[in-house]
């Protein structure tokens, strides 16, 4: 007998955004419209999956100090003077030792000498001749020596949640500490040919029967697009029959997929089967080819929730479009997955690049588009640094003959990250800070990017000045007003219009190791000879600041040991003073609590965003906004050590408006 179907399910072709509108309400409605839950796995399964969780350094990289080269570790003060006509003799027992690349280095040593720089040699040592080298040029400390912490420090952000895993972000992660990651769980896809016509590959078909391929090209597309599918046996045109398949697929998968003919024909069970275990939302779509969709949820009952579920089409080209359609965008919002195309970019570079003529090189850069035009800003180029890889939106391949760019050059720039995620990228240059890491997390949450690279507080200025980012992080203290940020605005953006917004207060002061060994109790201290400070580098906030009360104590950098040494971030400063190439270094609280250091607090400054004021009202904008606000982003800043959130979010000045 023929079915008895309510006019309610038949055909009725619907445009495709209406479809889509529906399916995604009734989506929305079952709390279906995001990644489902994470789970832990290993890192050796972890490719191609999307991290549910931001990952955090656990330990620092390297976590020792190493040898860079195959050659020989020792005291720098040692060659210090060495030439040709009057070379350096060490022995090897105690003054000199063989280390291979990688090998750490010896507590007593601060350098290597590589191994086709000495000759071999016998001295008298103790009044006997002992095996000894040659040094033929004077080196410097820490000269062929990968620092302890020159990759990643413990605790600062190895990857965002949301990040899609690359091989190099897998050694990132496990580099950082860590042997497993937290990732989207993969959907499950039941896929349920049904037919009495149907006959299974490798069985030869009578006249009215169908080898059924359908099912094999659908379990392949959702494999590729990261899901796991489950291909169920053909189920003959039994309505009571299919209805249990799609029960007990509802219980075990996130999503079914019916593969019959989606007519309104009498033997059409597909909708009907939906209809009396759920809601039909659409039965047919004005698309072609596939026009015969049906769309649906489905309740299994027995506690278990709503299962969305998609009749596909029997023509092979409208299966397969119906997949791209309705399926792989379904899932990839599972996986909390992006589309990713490898593409080209034409940028222009923020500083200059100086490369070896004779060699290719590829050149780590973030990317973002800034008042109009694409701008890349390199990163670290160490061969060891992998986080800049983890970073890196992108390569710059400067080809061997070429000496370099200049800033401000235009050079075509190979992405990883795709071009509408670099529409939607923030990018701030400036002072480095760790609420940074913060931010770029919670605004990945809202769907925004942010990227950062760290030039101080002065080449942030400088950075907005030519145009090249939306924001710049800065803490520059004037010696005259006491004011933070507002004279050096007016100094190096003199004709841009900008907002000063209030980000944090933080503390500044020395940080010391555990215990505070040395009983360094302030800056007067830095000129004692048994104390080797670490410096921040040129024209960022916190070496402007020391510089300041340095003068103000009748003191020099002439005056201190290690002043000339220079770290990118407060980070880098501690992990410096943790090695113990170092006993103090200015730099912020939370920096010191990082590592389980010692503080000597000093100071209390305001870290400003300085945005020029063609973007405040950019939408692109608009979630930073938004996150600055948000109690529980201030909460998680407010507990980072020595930080509090008083001044986040409120406009400090408006500066230059009329101009």
């Amino acid at each position: 007998m023929p079915l008895e179907t309510s006019r309610s399910v038949y055909l009725h072709d619907i445009p495709l955004r209406e479809a889509l509108d529906r399916f995604e309400d009734a989506l929305e409605a079952a709390n279906l419209l995001k990644p489902l839950a994470g789970e832990p796995i290993s890192l050796e399964q972890a490719l191609g999956r999307i991290t549910a969780q931001p990952v955090w350094a656990q330990i620092s990289s390297p976590h020792y100090h190493s040898a860079a080269m195959d050659g020989y570790a020792l005291r720098a003060n040692d060659t210090a003077g060495a030439s040709d006509r009057n070379p350096a003799s060490l022995s090897l027992d105690g003054q000199a030792a063989y280390v291979d690349t990688g090998d750490p280095l010896p507590d007593w040593a601060d350098a290597v000498v590589p191994v086709e720089n000495v000759e071999i040699v016998e001295t008298e040592h103790a009044g006997d001749r002992v095996p000894a080298i040659r040094v033929l040029s004077g080196t410097s400390p820490w000269k062929n020596v990968r620092l302890m912490g020159e990759d990643m420090v413990a605790t600062e952000l190895v990857l965002p949640a949301g990040r899609k895993l690359r091989p190099v972000d897998l050694g990132a992660i496990a580099a950082s500490g860590h042997a497993t990651v937290e990732v989207w769980r993969k959907p499950r896809v039941a896929v349920i040919p049904s037919g009495s016509e149907l006959v299974p590959i490798g069985e030869l078909p009578h006249p009215g029967e169908i080898i059924e391929f359908n099912s094999l090209v659908l379990s392949a597309q959702i494999e590729d697009w990261g899901a796991i599918p489950t291909r169920f046996e053909i189920i003959p045109d039994d309505l009571e029959q299919l209805k249990k398949s799609v029960r007990e697929a509802a219980r075990e998968h996130d999503l079914i997929l019916i593969n019959a003919g989606s007519s309104a024909g009498s033997e059409d069970f597909t909708a009907r089967v939906i209809a009396d275990l759920g809601e039909l939302l659409v039965h047919g779509i004005a698309v072609r080819p596939g026009h015969p969709v049906i769309l649906g949820m489905v309740h299994p009952g027995s506690g278990y929730g709503p299962t969305p579920v998609v009749g596909v089409p029997g023509f092979p080209v409208s299966a397969a479009l119906t997949g791209e359609i309705f399926v792989r965008p379904l899932l990839k919002r599972w996986l909390g997955d992006i589309d990713e195309e490898r593409d080209t970019l034409r940028a222009t570079i923020t500083r200059k690049i100086h490369s070896s003529a004779g060699d290719d090189e590829y050149v780590r850069v973030i990317a973002g588009e800034v008042g109009g035009r694409w701008v890349a800003a390199p990163l670290s180029r160490g061969a060891g640094v992998i986080s800049s890889l983890v970073r890196a939106d992108g390569i710059l391949i400067v080809p061997s003959g070429v000496q370099g760019h200049a800033a401000g050059e235009v050079v075509e720039i190979e992405l990883y990250t795709p071009l509408d995620r670099l529409r939607r990228t923030i990018l701030a240059l400036g002072s480095h800070d760790l609420t940074l890491d913060l931010l770029a997390q919670f605004l990945a949450l809202r769907g925004a990017r942010l990227t950062s690279a760290n030039l101080g507080s002065l080449g942030g200025l400088i950075a907005l000045q030519r145009g090249e980012a939306h924001i710049a992080g800065s803490h520059l203290l004037d010696p005259q007003s006491g004011e933070f940020n507002l004279a050096y605005i007016e100094r190096y953006l003199p004709d841009t219009p900008v907002h000063v917004i209030g980000l944090v207060e933080r503390e500044q002061g020395l940080i010391t190791a555990s215990g505070n060994p040395k009983r360094i109790s302030g800056l007067p201290d830095l000129a004692r000879e048994d104390v080797t400070f670490v410096n921040r580098q040129r024209g960022s906030g916190t070496r402007i600041l020391l510089d300041y009360h340095l003068e103000r104590l009748s003191l020099s950098g002439s005056d201190i040991r290690g002043y000339q040494r220079e770290e990118y971030t407060h980070l880098m400063v501690a992990a410096s003073i943790a090695s113990g190439r170092a006993d103090a270094g200015l730099a912020i609280r939370a920096a010191a609590a990082a590592l389980g250091l010692d503080f000597v607090p000093l100071y209390q400054e305001r870290y400003d965003l300085v945005i020029p004021a063609a973007f405040v009202e950019d939408p692109k904008l608009a979630a930073l906004f938004e996150t600055l606000n948000d109690d529980q982003f201030k909460s998680q800043v407010e507990a980072l050590p020595g930080y509090n959130t008083k001044p986040m979010g409120e406009t400090i000045a408006v500066m230059n408006a009329s101009k």
